[in-house]
């Protein structure tokens, strides 16, 4: 029988029979979408209420133990790192620092997530974790050494549980995995967390990492601050669904919480992090936010950004949002803003003469711990180096 023939025998539909299926379908791919649409983690919104739903209902005990304390140190560690950070960028105009990534707008997902953590459990920043470094320890004049040129760091990292700043994109997850899996060998009940932007996702070495973790069941967080922008690169252009349901396709659970929203933020983490300990493996966190400011302080973002997009989002601040919370709740008064602005100027002020202070690093101590028993080449080198830097004392 030919397949024409076989064609001819089959029952033609009506076409109601044919609209009822396309209204079917219709229907099918619509609550397909609906059942799709991303989550949002919130327990305070926008104008500084609170929330409390069956969508943030797991999450809620993790908070239970915060105290009107609690809640002033948060939005304390948030206005120090802001001014901090508003610092180094203007320190990087003046031609004192050489580039500065600022985290403006990011303050909630770092300081939330910061807070999370233990003492014993580790953490590997990229080079935009300043609020994290606050947490952790780390003088805020530490992280400008790199910065500035002076130093490859600035602080060692065991004193804080507080890896250096890495540059290169994502390569940091593999090393917190790595780390991860070494702290599951011993039996520790501590965790890592590894900390990226939007655009780092798409490298290949984050997808690694996320291979890696979930095959060995790893005790790290991969804690992504979905900032919007990749450099010009906007997240459309990296990815086809939410973020944190990448995490799916790895065997391990993601989670998209406001990272404008500070108690969320720190609920979502603590809740990944006891995850990690208790031997389930790693999670995905996607700080959903915004970079109000530039990418780095070489960027334009008015060359690919509309501003009406910064102001929707300005209206998300995450500071004013905790400050319009303690208002309301008469957790804090004028008074206590007053005295935190008057500490906030006092570091600018630390911060700007530590810089400027700044020794210059030994000129030789580049060919230092580059072997471990030395090396031909570079003593060479370190030599011509020498001799060079000689011919200016002559009065050449």
């Amino acid at each position: 029988m030919t397949v024409e023939s076989t064609a001819a025998r089959k029952p033609r539909r009506s076409s109601g029979t044919k609209r009822a299926a396309g209204a079917s379908t219709r229907k099918t791919a619509a609550a397909a979408q609906s059942a799709a649409e991303p989550q949002l983690v919130q327990l305070l919104t926008p104008e500084g209420d609170r929330v409390e739903t069956a969508d943030n209902a797991e999450f809620l005990p993790y908070v239970e133990d915060i105290t009107a304390e609690d809640l002033r140190g948060l939005y304390r560690d948030m206005v120090l790192t802001r001014r901090f950070d508003s610092e180094a960028t203007s320190l990087q105009r003046q031609g004192e620092l050489g580039l500065w990534a600022s985290l403006l707008g990011q303050e909630a997902a770092q300081i939330g997530s910061g807070r999370a953590l233990r003492d014993d459990d580790y953490v590997f920043p990229t080079y935009r974790e300043h609020g994290v470094a606050w947490c952790r320890g780390v003088d805020p004049t530490n992280l400008l050494g790199m910065f500035r040129g002076v130093n490859h760091g600035g602080w060692d990292p065991n004193s804080n549980n507080f890896h250096l700043y890495t540059i290169v994109i994502g390569s940091q997850t593999l090393h917190a995995t790595g780390y991860a899996m070494g702290v599951a060998k011993d039996g520790a009940d501590s965790a890592v967390i590894a900390y990226f932007g939007d655009g780092a996702s798409s490298q290949g070495d984050v997808n690694e990492a996320f291979t890696f973790s979930a095959v060995y069941n790893a005790p790290v967080v991969f804690f992504c601050q979905n900032n919007q922008w990749a450099i010009s690169e906007p997240t459309e252009r990296q990815m086809r669904v939410p973020l944190y349901q990448r995490a799916a396709g790895f065997g391990f659970p993601g989670v998209r919480v406001d990272g404008n929203d500070v108690l969320a933020c720190l609920a979502v983490t603590r809740w990944a992090l006891e995850r990690a300990r208790r031997g389930e493996g790693p999670t995905l966190v996607e700080a959903f936010t915004y970079r109000m400011g530039a990418h780095t302080t070489s960027d334009d973002p008015t060359r690919y950004r509309r501003d009406e997009e910064r102001a929707a989002w300005e209206a998300k601040d995450p500071i004013e949002r905790l400050k319009a919370h303690l208002l309301a709740s008469g957790d804090a008064d004028e008074a206590f803003f007053a005295e935190l602005e008057q500490e906030s100027e006092k570091l600018g002020k630390r911060v700007r003469e530590a810089v400027r202070s700044m020794p210059d690093p030994d000129t030789m101590a580049i060919f230092e711990n580059v072997y471990a028993d030395g090396h031909a080449l570079v003593d060479e080198e370190r030599a011509e180096f020498a001799a060079y830097l000689a011919s200016f004392e002559e009065g050449h």
